[in-house]
């Protein structure tokens, strides 16, 4: 009767897994999958310990204490721009408790941990190979989210780094551990060799990840996302856990194609980031300056701009990183309402790789409560721009440069984009002119239909819903 009560339990929190995922893929319904999906986890780990007889659970209880407080704390104190770091330390975790539970299952198999004995054991294939796949997938999810997480903290550089023969060396590490993998099923009692499969897995984790720049954080974080759950799964093969299985294949399978989606927002091959950074992009990180600028630019300050917006009808805000940057989405938020109350109609165009995680401008906005029916996706709105009065940028650049149509020799050539360039009047709030990720001219900056407002996102924000509001400036 138990058998059967948690065999139930497992197709229960299966099912809540499976919807939970399906309800993520929009914003409108967003929470309610987290609601869905932490049911199930918790109905899992239930059946689990319910399920593998557990002696004694005192340092489960105290685990699950001390992993609680931590948790309540990172989501309290994490604001809302520093999101994208603790999703990319949150994959590390998973990655980490993968590499950690195949390594202890391979000891608790071993009776020749933790004194040689001597003594040959056969370890079944299937197991072995579970375990090796653990500790390699586990081990470069557990230090590529790292490295991901030391960009976005600004404690590792955010710029491309680069090393002579990189791709070729990350393949031959790769081989490497598959090599030792193969010794280990012939020769399962070296601890040797399986300590440094595990080693060199970590140490791939770091080279992977550290020749991405920082523009390309949202696919890498997609990417990592993905291998946390399949470390996930290839650990439930290891415990022989079907729950896990299922649950991190559906992690691994959703990261991909969310991955995959990424990579074609970013005219980027998959396997470029598989193996590890891509030269076309980022490759001079957030801090270059352009050298060149071409054509004049026109500038607007707040009164300005507010006279121009008191006359249109409608608008299409796009927010970028430097939205994030300034925290200005309650400004923004703010702008929208003054605007409507005026009869303006806004919508927001939101880029699948705007911000540094997917989904990150989705999530700012959500917070600041702009209704997630004006939330509108590249392809629902890309259309609309040629019909909209005005369009404000705020702290976007590759995103919505038009080089990316026409310019072959431009890194983010082919690269879709919104068509900001197509509305009546564009207003890009940025502090400079500086270059975005891609290192090149933003040409949209001198493009005629375009006026520059010049200033940090939030305070610029708020000093134009001061002038519309009539209020001193």
């Amino acid at each position: 009767m138990m058998r059967i009560a948690i065999e139930l339990t497992y197709l229960i929190s299966s099912i809540l897994f499976i919807f939970g995922i399906k309800y993520l893929s929009s914003p409108k319904t967003a929470r309610k999958g987290n609601l869905y999906a932490a049911i199930g986890m918790f109905l899992a780990i239930a059946a689990t310990l319910l399920d593998q007889e557990v002696l004694t659970f005192e340092w489960i209880i105290i685990g699950a204490i001390i992993g609680s407080f931590i948790g309540i704390l990172l989501a309290v104190k994490t604001p809302m721009t520093g999101m994208p770091q603790m999703v990319g330390m949150l994959n590390g975790f998973g990655g980490g408790a993968s590499t950690l539970v195949a390594l202890s299952e391979y000891f608790k198999l071993n009776p020749n941990y933790p004194v040689d004995t001597g003594i040959p054991f056969d370890l079944p294939v299937d197991t072995g190979i579970a375990i090796v796949l653990s500790l390699l997938i586990g081990g470069v999810t557990f230090t590529g989210s790292m490295i991901a997480f030391g960009k976005l903290q600004g404690l590792v550089t955010g710029k491309v780094v680069k090393y002579p023969l990189q791709h070729p060396f990350n393949l031959f590490l790769i081989l490497l551990v598959l090599a030792g993998g193969v010794f280990i099923l012939f020769n399962p009692s070296n601890i040797i060799i399986v300590l440094i499969i595990t080693f060199i897995s970590l140490v791939l984790g770091v080279l992977l990840v550290l020749p991405i720049g920082g523009a390309d954080m949202p696919v890498a974080i997609s990417l990592l996302n993905s291998y946390s759950g399949l470390a996930g799964s290839t650990t439930g093969f290891v415990l022989g856990n079907n729950e896990l299985i299922i649950a991190g294949a559906l992690v691994g399978a959703s990261g991909i194609i969310l991955t995959n989606i990424m990579c074609k927002a970013m005219n980027r091959s998959l396997m470029n980031v598989v193996m590890g950074g891509w030269a076309s992009a980022g490759a001079e990180g957030p801090a270059v300056e352009s050298k060149i600028h071409k054509g004049t630019v026109k500038s607007v300050d707040a009164e300005e701009l507010a006279m121009l917006l008191e006359s249109i009808s409608s608008l299409i805000i796009v927010p970028g990183y430097g939205m994030a940057v300034g925290q200005a989405q309650h400004a923004v938020r703010d702008l929208m309402n003054v605007l409507e109350k005026k009869g303006v109609k806004v919508r927001f165009a939101i880029h699948p790789v705007a911000g540094r995680m997917p989904g990150h401008m989705n999530v700012l906005l959500a917070e600041a409560q702009v209704p997630y029916d004006k939330l509108l996706a590249m392809e629902d709105i890309n259309e609309d721009f040629s019909n909209t009065d005005a369009v404000i940028v705020i702290g976007a650049n590759d995103v919505v440069n038009p080089a990316a149509r026409h310019d072959q020799s431009s890194p983010i050539y082919g690269m879709p984009i919104l068509n900001v360039d197509y509305a009546k009047t564009v207003i890009i709030n940025k502090r400079s002119l500086n270059v975005g990720y891609a290192g090149i001219d933003n040409e949209l900056f001198f493009y005629p239909n375009a006026l520059m407002y010049f200033g940090d996102s939030k305070s610029a924000m708020s000093e134009l819903v001061k002038q519309l509001s009539g209020a001193n400036s």
